[in-house]
């Protein structure tokens, strides 16, 4: 397990993924106080967040994730004839 602090962490991001793919655990730290840990998503315990569980089942292959957005806007239908308001004004009397 490594330690590095957030600028070197941010200026050398790919470096340090690269050993979390490897299986190694590292520590972020702020101002020498640890913050965060990065670890390999297969090794992650308890995940709290929904997209953290997700990420680690997909890496286990228990699942697949989605390729594209699967909810799309619905098309407005076009209806001939009088506005349902004035239907219900109508129904109303």
């Amino acid at each position: 397990m490594s330690a590095v602090g957030i600028k070197e962490l941010k200026n050398r991001l790919t470096y340090y993924l690269q050993r979390t793919k490897q299986g190694e655990e590292v520590v972020v730290t702020e101002r020498g106080k640890p913050i965060a840990l990065l670890q390999p998503i297969k090794t992650a315990d308890q995940a709290v967040s929904i997209e953290a569980r997700l990420a680690r089942l997909s890496a286990l292959g228990l699942v697949t994730l989605p390729t594209r957005r699967t909810h799309k806007k619905p098309k407005p239908i076009k209806i001939s004839g009088p506005p349902v308001s004035k239907a219900i004004l109508d129904d109303r009397q």
